[in-house]
């Protein structure tokens, strides 16, 4: 049977190289991954490159060594996201993404290799933005997109860990929402009344439903002898890709909504005057 000179998995060398760049010879350790692949690093000296054998052996082992291939941050996210997330992603999730990187991660992180990011250079970005003055929400933003994107890169083993687990972004304050009293909505109502709006306003105010949901009600969604109302979808309007129909975000977003008497009446005049618009 005839010998194969190939290094098994986990084995290892220290040893000198003449480095071009350098002019002298360079230590260097070599680990043998998977599938007979090596990885290499530079080492200052014999015993420093012992050590790290020892180390890179133990993480081979383990399963913690990183062995993709060197990126910066703002590859692997460009990557990520257009190849990886994007197909399995909503439109208006993707522009929010694509807004988050652009506008925070890569500004601030984007020339850092990937496999030297370090939680001091998360939190600091985070502690910029936040005497810059952006919200705590949005800083929460950037946060679940770098760590949804590092929990892909621990995964296919290009970082050993995902650093914005240690990291935690500022205290989000939950803002009380202000709802409109009886007689506000009453003078709402009034200002608007026989105006192309009227009708839309008044779903809203009766029924709570946000904006996108009300653009995207069609008449199938509407049970006039029921009194009754279905929330299927919303719409929303994307810079560059128009108008876009969605489903709720969560599953308590499809809901079925009982009218009053008034908003229904309102509901049949409306669609008598559609369809007479229609003939004309």
């Amino acid at each position: 049977m005839a010998k194969t000179n190939r290094r098994a998995r986990g084995e290892g060398s220290v040893f000198k190289r003449w480095d071009k760049a350098l002019n002298r010879y360079q230590w260097m350790v070599q680990i043998t991954l998977e599938d007979g692949k090596q990885k290499q690093h530079r080492v200052k000296s014999q015993d420093e490159g012992v050590k790290l054998l020892k180390k890179l052996q133990r993480d081979l082992e383990q399963g913690t060594l990183v062995t993709g291939p060197k990126q910066t941050i703002k590859q692997y996210l460009e990557y990520w996201l257009e190849d990886v997330h994007k197909p399995s992603i909503k439109v208006s999730t993707y522009v929010k993404y694509r807004k988050v990187i652009n506008s925070y991660i890569i500004p601030g992180l984007g020339h850092l290799t990937l496999e030297k990011l370090t939680p001091q250079h998360v939190k600091s970005l985070y502690n910029k933005k936040e005497k810059d003055g952006l919200e705590p929400k949005t800083i929460h933003s950037i946060h679940g997109v770098l760590r949804k994107a590092l929990d892909n890169a621990v995964s296919w083993s290009m970082v050993a860990r995902n650093v914005c687990d240690v990291v935690k972004p500022p205290r989000l304050v939950r803002k009380e929402r202000q709802s409109l009293t009886m007689e506000q909505a009453h003078k709402l109502l009034e200002s608007v009344k026989g105006q192309r709006l009227e009708l839309v306003l008044t779903l809203a105010l009766v029924t709570g439903m946000r904006r996108g949901e009300l653009l995207a009600l069609r008449w199938s969604d509407v049970d006039m002898d029921a009194r009754t109302l279905r929330v299927s979808r919303t719409v929303d309007y994307i810079n560059g890709f128009g108008y876009v129909v969605n489903e709720p975000k969560t599953a308590a977003g499809r809901r079925m909504i009982m009218l009053p008497v008034f908003a229904v009446e309102m509901l049949k005049h409306h669609r008598v005057e559609q369809l007479e618009a229609r003939l004309k």
